[in-house]
């Protein structure tokens, strides 16, 4: 089985291009849906005992955990000392049920896969890109996001440019869904070709 790790700056299409992977077929393994998952229950005890008053309900409440964490980088280690190592064992189960279930591709959508040295965790990488002012129209346009926000957040991204350099395979969503499905078809076509790479 070959393993691809999907990534793109926010606001690039990416979400859409795991779901076409997902429609094509592919088991999708979505990092942020894990982390949303675990907030909700398995991670929610450990968060509450570190940073206490963070939980309603036994679920992790981001308004209240965000503000402990996100201008203090002991607390974000602390954090992710909590949440990374259950992370990675829902990342094996899911990779190990692809392989049982024989599917010659999977996919690991990873928003910070080249921010956290996760290429060498793949075989190949994918990276999804679109019209810088598609991207900003995009986020703009979501809840509570403002400019100030936005350039915060592409401040902790590498630049699309460099994600673009470093990728085996660039799918481009500035045109529609049709050729997203078309790319991803002949991604999977060569992928399976391609040498197995990762650790």
């Amino acid at each position: 089985m070959r393993v691809l790790g999907l990534t793109g700056s926010i606001g690039m299409g990416k979400s859409t291009t795991a779901r076409l992977f997902a429609e094509a077929g592919v088991p999708v393994y979505d990092a942020d849906a894990t982390v949303h998952r675990l907030y909700d229950g398995e991670a929610a005890p450990a968060i509450e005992a570190a940073f206490p008053g963070t939980t309603v309900g036994g679920k992790v409440d981001r308004t209240l955990l965000s503000p402990k964490v996100v201008h203090d980088p002991e607390a974000m280690k602390r954090l992710e000392s909590i949440v990374h190592p259950m992370l990675r064992a829902h990342h094996q189960k899911f990779l190990d049920d692809a392989e049982k279930s024989g599917a010659p591709v999977a996919v690991v959508d990873i928003p910070l896969l080249y921010e956290t040295g996760g290429e060498g965790r793949v075989d190949a990488v994918v990276v999804v890109t679109t019209d810088p002012d598609a991207q900003r129209d995009r986020i703009l346009a979501r809840d509570g996001m403002t400019p100030e926000k936005l350039d915060a957040i592409l401040a902790k991204q590498l630049p699309d440019a460099e994600k673009r350099r470093r990728a085996d395979f660039v799918v481009d969503t500035s045109h529609g869904l049709d050729p997203v499905r078309a790319r991803i078809r002949e991604i999977l076509d060569e992928v399976t070709r391609l040498p197995r790479r990762r650790a």
